[in-house]
């Protein structure tokens, strides 16, 4: 028989519908050893964890040890109180985005996107940006009506702003991979800032992307959009295309 619950109020399950149990993977600084696995049970009885099951302990070094187990949470969310800000833009495919740009801005729009400071991964403005884009979806560079620049990893808040103005940018792009010690929220902090000071803020559209950005903390930095994983270059396209529209329509 089906399990009856409040569709407002849910919990993790495993095996049952709200029964709490998660899985939780984290590493310690202890042996790995049977003291190893206490210490690790009652970091998570600590945690307000019951039933725990410490089922796999793994010897990353001397010293440290990384831990997999299930466990039970009472922990509940109540789905009406959760409030988000997402990115509203309908989604459109590539061609259906060249007509609308065709169709409601009339000429092409110019993108520049990088990795910004210190970071090195280009995988997330590749998938954007790169002609062949990422599952199925041609990246910007791909795009009619779209000129995409794509200046790559490691480039200095100082060069990216110069290039934009340079060109006259519509948008800037920026990915951040690395997150150490919040790295990325200390180089796109740098960016809106020095973008601000140097008057383009209000130029041009600035969206960010990565695996530890969505569209709240984008807005809370001060960008017009973030993306985070799961986006796709379509998804970057029609916010660009529409939110310029838009913006020339009620000028």
């Amino acid at each position: 028989m089906p399990v009856k619950t409040d569709p407002k109020r849910i919990r993790p399950y495993g095996d049952t519908l709200n029964d709490g149990r998660v899985q939780i993977s984290f590493t310690l600084p202890v042996p790995c050893d049977e003291q190893g696995k206490e210490a690790a049970r009652q970091i998570l009885r600590k945690m307000g964890m019951s039933e725990i099951d410490v089922c796999h302990m793994n010897d990353l070094t001397e010293g440290f040890t990384h831990f997999n187990a299930y466990a039970t949470s009472n922990a509940e969310v109540d789905l009406t109180s959760i409030k988000v800000k997402i990115v509203e833009t309908p989604v459109m495919d590539m061609y259906e985005n060249d007509e609308y740009i065709d169709q409601n801005i009339g000429r092409d729009l110019i993108v520049v996107g990088a990795c910004i400071e210190s970071d090195a991964h280009t995988v997330g403005i590749d998938a954007i940006m790169n002609m062949k884009g990422y599952n199925h979806r041609y990246g910007l560079e791909r795009y009619k009506h779209i000129e995409a620049i794509n200046m790559g990893a490691q480039v200095s808040c100082e060069d990216l702003l110069q290039k934009a103005r340079a060109v006259n940018a519509d948008a800037i792009l920026v990915s951040q991979i690395v997150t150490q010690k919040n790295i990325h929220i200390a180089n796109l902090t740098k960016l809106i800032e020095m973008a601000e000071a140097e008057g383009l803020r209000d130029k041009m559209l600035f969206i960010c992307g990565g695996p530890r950005l969505n569209h709240e903390i984008a807005i809370e930095l001060g960008y017009d959009a973030g993306f985070g994983t799961g986006s796709y270059s379509t998804d970057v396209a029609s916010f660009i295309s529409v939110t310029i529209a838009e913006k020339a329509e009620n000028n």
